[in-house]
Parts: C-alpha cells; sequence; structure tokens
C-alpha cells in the first residue's frame, strides 16, 4: 500500500521529470538565430566550457503551492576552502540578500560553492555549504567558513513561506555537480522565477577568444527574476508583445525582482580585474531591457579558475607571485561577457515553460507564460 508520504514524493518526481522533458524540448537562442556578439562560443555554451566548473541543480515541485529550488555552481571539483579562488563583485542595485559578499569584497577570493535559490531560502542554502565544507579531508581544523548563497524571490509561483527548501537539497546539488550540458529553463533555482512578467529561470552561455587574444573561455550563468522592457537581438518585443514596465504609465511591479550573474574564466585575472569583468557584464543585462527598479537586487560574481592564480595554503603562507592578464588585455575579455550575459539569459526565457503555482502574498493561484515562441519568431522575421 502507498502511504500518503509516499504518494506526495511520486506525483512530486513525475511533475519535476514532466517539466525536465518541457523544458528540454524548448529551443535556445541559437535555435532560433538569436546569436548576440562577435566571439565563438564554447563546446556546450555553457558556464561549465569554462574548465573545472561544475553545475548542480534540485528542483522542488510539489502540489500547487513549491515551484522553487537551488543551483549549486563549483569553481573546481577539489577543496575549495583549501584552494580557494580570486573572485569579484559588482552589485548594480543592493536590494538583495547575497551572503558572504563583505569577505569577497575584502579578501578578493571565494572559500565555497556557490548556491542560488530563493530569499527566504538562504539560511539553509548556507547551512548546507557549511555541513559540506565542513566535512571534506583536510578541513578538520577549519573553525570559520564564509558560505557564498544569492537569491532572487519567487514568491509570485512559489509559497516562498513554507521554505521548502531544505539544507539536504542544497547539499544534493553540491555533491551532483558536474561539467557537460546544462539544464536551463524552469529547473533549479529558476524553478519559480519571472522575467519581464513571462516565466524566467536559469541560463547560460559562453565565449571562446581567438588564440592571439590568449584563447580564454568565459562562461555565464543567470537566474533570471527581474524585468523592464524585454529586448532580444535589439527588437522591442515587450513593447512589441504589449506587455512591459510602466505600460499605461503605470508603476507596477512588472520590472521588480532580481538576477544574480555567475562569470567563470580560465584566464588569469586578479580579483580587482575580476571586479571589472563582474561589472561588464551588466551591459549583457542592460541589452536585455532591464530596468534596473528600486526592488531590483542586481549582483554579479566572477571568478577564475586558473590553477596559477588559485590562492592555494602555500601562496597563502607566504610572499609569492602569480600570473595576471594586464589591464590592457581586459578588453576582448570584456566584450566576451557581454555577449556571453545577454545570450545567457535568452537561454533562462527561452528554455522555460509556462509555470502554474501560488502567490505568496495573496495565497491564490497564479499562472506565468513562457515568453510565446511564434509571436516572438514572426517579429524577428519581421525585422529582417
Amino acid at each position: 500500500m502507498w502511504n500518503k508520504a509516499a504518494l506526495t514524493l511520486l506525483v512530486s518526481g513525475l511533475l519535476v521529470a514532466a517539466q525536465a522533458l518541457a523544458d528540454d524540448a524548448k529551443p535556445r537562442s541559437r535555435d532560433l538565430g538569436i546569436a548576440p556578439g562577435i566571439l565563438k562560443t564554447g563546446q556546450h555554451n555553457a558556464i561549465t566550457d569554462v574548465q573545472g566548473v561544475l553545475v548542480g541543480q534540485v528542483t522542488l515541485v510539489n502540489g500547487q503551492d513549491v515551484r522553487t529550488g537551488v543551483t549549486a555552481i563549483l569553481p573546481h571539483g577539489g577543496n575549495l576552502y583549501q584552494d580557494k579562488v580570486p573572485a569579484g563583485l559588482y552589485v548594480a542595485n543592493g536590494y538583495g540578500k547575497l551572503t558572504g559578499i563583505s569577505q569577497i569584497q575584502e579578501l578578493g577570493e571565494i572559500e565555497t560553492p556557490i548556491l542560488l535559490t530563493n530569499t527566504l531560502s538562504v539560511p539553509q542554502a548556507a547551512e548546507a555549504i557549511i555541513g559540506w565544507t565542513l566535512k571534506q579531508p583536510g578541513n578538520e581544523q577549519v573553525v570559520s567558513v564564509n558560505a557564498v548563497v544569492g537569491e532572487t524571490n519567487d514568491s509570485r509561483l512559489n509559497d516562498i513561506r513554507k521554505r521548502a527548501l531544505k539544507a539536504e537539497h542544497g547539499l544534493k546539488a553540491i555533491t551532483s555537480a558536474s561539467s557537460g550540458p546544462v539544464a536551463e529553463g524552469a529547473v533549479g533555482a529558476g524553478t519559480g522565477t519571472v522575467a519581464f512578467g513571462w516565466k524566467g529561470g536559469i541560463g547560460t552561455s559562453s565565449r571562446v577568444l581567438p588564440a592571439k587574444l590568449g584563447g580564454y573561455t568565459v562562461g555565464v550563468l543567470v537566474q533570471s527574476n527581474y524585468g523592464g522592457v524585454l529586448q532580444i537581438a535589439g527588437q522591442p518585443v515587450g513593447e512589441a508583445l504589449g506587455q512591459y514596465y510602466l505600460k499605461d504609465a503605470l508603476d507596477s511591479e512588472v520590472a521588480d525582482g532580481s538576477i544574480m550573474l555567475i562569470v567563470a574564466t580560465d584566464a588569469p585575472l586578479s580579483d580587482r580585474n575580476l571586479t571589472r569583468l563582474a561589472k561588464r557584464a551588466v551591459a549583457g543585462l542592460a541589452r536585455t531591457g532591464a530596468s534596473f527598479t528600486n526592488g531590483s537586487g542586481d549582483y554579479v560574481l566572477s571568478f577564475s579558475t586558473a590553477a596559477s592564480v588559485r590562492r592555494t595554503a602555500e601562496r597563502r603562507g607566504e610572499v609569492s607571485s602569480t600570473e595576471s592578464v594586464p589591464n590592457g588585455s581586459m578588453s576582448p575579455l570584456f566584450q566576451a561577457v557581454i555577449e556571453a550575459s545577454e545570450e545567457a539569459i535568452y537561454n533562462s526565457m527561452l528554455k522555460a515553460t509556462d509555470t502554474c503555482g501560488t502567490r505568496s502574498d495573496t495565497g491564490k493561484a497564479n499562472c506565468v507564460k513562457a515568453l510565446p515562441l511564434e509571436q516572438l519568431k514572426a517579429l524577428l522575421t519581421t525585422s529582417n
């Protein structure tokens, strides 16, 4: 006999599987001929094209009111606390709850996996990171951990007050992280997000510089949950489809939300130049029509995976020298991150599917449509 708990788990599993199949069937940006920029992509056109980067995701879909999840990004598969990576941070608008921010700004490094989730599940995600870190071989004497957790508010589709996400889900995202293709759309931390009034989600993209410019790879992963006046490939999609911020001159919540952008590169960069790289990602965000409203938390976190700049225990214990891309050679990397950020956002929306859930503030059912592909195709065809 199936008990109630077992049936709930079965139904939840079937819903997650159905959502994954639906997301897989949706096109990515390049499937529609939308290829921002001039640079080539990596093999998977994903943040995992940066050597060593791993991504893991847990999606929670349960009943009518749980539409949330967690996404883990690991700069490398080793002991991150012992082999820290240089990092940079840029805050375009600080209406958010990014944990670990002050230590990143002060020391310019990351020592844990990065988790993305919903606003009220940040403590549970941090608990997962701390627990995982303390259990790593070699960390037996560790007494301080700077857990890095980013968030957006998915309460328009998820009963966020229920706090369905637990530390065990964050731990599963970390331990299941892998290289290769990355699931996009309504998955992981993007399960309940909304972008420009349509369904948002997880999206990713990458760019590879020509060999004569260093041959470096830049990858971006986004959790889109913000708004404004949507533009795709320079076309005023939001206006044409009649859904955008300040329509009818009314200030509305359409543009509120947040976005997290995670930038990875194998270029040997100092934390100062990683901060400069993070700033340029916002140019890609702006190209999509973001309004950067008062209620939007817009964060970019960047890191380098290059072994030559890794903050190992040996390098932290004595004066040492590391290689570094000079200021005068940063411009191609800036171009790469702008292009990858823009395309990652498009992918987060194009791969998303119609999603119904529960609004936390009203307790009522709410459905958010995915970006209408046929209308989008028609707009892009007409513009060409």
